[in-house]
């Protein structure tokens, strides 16, 4: 079955220069480590087939959000909530079980900063994938 794993985290505190001014960044080791595990995270499910697609998501100040007002589509620039997370990314996963899928879900280093949603994947008749 497949399930969307949508990482929010908050960019300060992967250093970007763009939130340095929020919050104190992790210190180098401790994002060097993170990165690591990331990284072995990544490694392990594309071996074991488990990772469909990824992608990391643009700064959400490049964002629309489209609402219909009246019958009419209105388009409303940057995010719609003021939030320090932001939805920063997502891997599509491919799990034989839910409980799989919370455990792959569960070593993002963003769980342990933010957060981290798993959602299954439905198809177009509203079945699970």
């Amino acid at each position: 079955m497949r399930y969307l794993i949508m990482i929010y985290s908050n960019p300060a505190t992967w250093v970007h220069p763009m939130f340095l001014h929020q919050r104190e960044p992790l210190a180098p080791e401790e994002r060097a480590a993170q990165l690591n595990e990331f990284g072995a995270l990544l490694k392990e499910i594309a071996e074991s087939g488990e990772l469909v697609d990824s992608a990391a998501l643009a700064d959400p100040v490049t964002s629309r959000t489209i609402r219909f007002r009246d019958g009419v589509p209105t388009a409303t620039d940057g995010p719609f909530v003021d939030a320090k997370e932001q939805m920063a990314g997502f891997f599509l996963v491919d799990c034989e079980t839910p409980e799989r899928a919370a455990e792959i879900a569960a070593r993002f280093p963003d769980a342990r900063n933010a957060g981290v949603e798993i959602r299954p994947v439905m198809d177009l008749s509203g079945m699970e994938m």
